[in-house]
């Protein structure tokens, strides 16, 4: 931890060594709610976002918040070992496997043309919003999405090849946490709630709406779920088709969501916000940005940050900033330097680059109290929503 802060009605416990302004008021207004659990967490890849920032861990007494939750419930990742040797892989082979990626599975805005089965579909909870987004779930299911979200071929530092996928609920997210941030925000103005700012919104434990949004949010996270298993079963079927090799591991996490736990003898609501679980012994996954490393890593059960850990590098500037301000030649030169098979064909594309991340090592090393690693991950090729 590289420092508290006191100021607040909480404390303020950072590993980030670089908060931008925004952020660092987005905090302050975490600090200062009124049902706040004994401190706010902030990991070392954290910047602003929507109310709460990205990289943030906020436990809650009595309430939950829309926002510090966010708009891609269940975001997360998959990461799946193989036995194959990575020193045997070709940088042809890897541009013919993301090839092939790209062919099967949608990305962007794209969905596929047919309904997609998942059994939990006949189960969906009688949630409006919910079986709003049904029809257009059983397209999206199995499908990348855009911004952030990647597919990605790496070499380990256990010699072996590992395939990871980053994607979330697609549009079930986006539409639970704008609807129950409008009745978030109508009940606090009702009540006249002392709240640092609206966008912190707040539904109570126990009424319906509150009820209604636990259970829209546990769907999508499944789902989110279900989305990452359905395409990395479609990443593993191609690179069978070229290589034969087992699968050895694994790793499936969410870095969007909110869950009650028990911390210092309280059952408390605890929002993670673009950070991932790391209790003791837990299995976690920390990419990188494009083209440069990610980690496999095993939580060391730190309470001081609410058992948590970053969720990936953070980015250091907007997107519009990136595009603006990012040289092309040298960010493509960067990753072509390093063999990666990648996706900065334009300008518009610069929002993903390397440049626009936070340093991942510098990132890793802010936090080796919260965990350990276990695999470090070289990009081999990288397919980008």
């Amino acid at each position: 931890m590289k420092w508290v802060n006191s100021d607040n009605n909480i404390p303020i416990k950072s590993w980030c060594r670089d908060i931008e302004p925004g952020a660092m008021e987005q905090v302050a207004n975490l600090a200062n709610l009124p049902f706040a659990y004994r401190h706010v967490a902030i990991m070392p890849d954290c910047h602003q976002g929507y109310g709460m920032p990205i990289g943030g861990v906020l436990a809650t007494r009595g309430v939950i918040i829309p926002n510090a939750v966010g708009v891609d419930i269940g975001c997360g990742m998959r990461a799946v070992k193989t036995d194959y040797p990575a020193a045997c892989v070709n940088p042809a082979a890897v541009k013919k496997i993301i090839g092939q990626a790209r062919e099967v599975i949608p990305v962007g805005f794209e969905h596929h043309s047919e309904d997609k089965e998942w059994e939990e579909f006949d189960f969906a909870p009688d949630v409006p919003i919910i079986q709003q987004e049904l029809a257009s779930a059983r397209r999206q299911l199995g499908t990348l999405g855009g911004g952030n979200h990647f597919i990605e071929i790496q070499a380990g530092s256990d010699g072996r090849v590992w395939l990871m996928i980053h994607s979330g609920s697609r549009n079930f997210g986006l539409k639970i946490a704008k609807a129950y941030h409008e009745k978030a925000k109508v009940l606090c103005e009702k009540w006249h709630s002392n709240i640092p700012h609206k966008d912190l919104s707040f539904l109570p434990l126990g009424i319906p709406d509150t009820c209604d949004y636990i259970s829209a949010m546990k769907y999508a996270l499944d789902f989110a779920q279900a989305n990452r298993s359905v395409m990395m079963g479609k990443f593993k079927d191609i690179f069978t088709s070229m290589f034969t090799c087992e699968f050895c591991e694994d790793i499936d996490v969410h870095h969007n969501y909110a869950r009650m736990e028990n911390h210092s003898g309280q059952n408390v609501m605890v929002h993670r916000k673009g950070a991932t679980s790391a209790k003791k012994g837990e299995f976690g996954i920390i990419p990188g940005s494009q083209g440069t490393a990610s980690y496999i890593v095993r939580g060391l059960g730190n309470s001081e940050s609410f058992m948590s850990c970053s969720h990936g590098a953070g980015r250091k500037m907007g997107r519009k900033q990136a595009q603006r301000d990012l040289d092309l030649d040298e960010q493509q030169r960067q990753l072509d330097d390093a063999g990666v098979v990648h996706s900065i064909r334009n300008v518009s594309d610069l929002d993903e680059a390397p440049g626009a991340y936070k340093d991942i090592d510098e990132v890793m090393d802010a936090q080796r109290d919260l965990v350990e690693i276990v695999v470090k991950l070289k990009p081999l090729g990288v397919l980008k929503g």
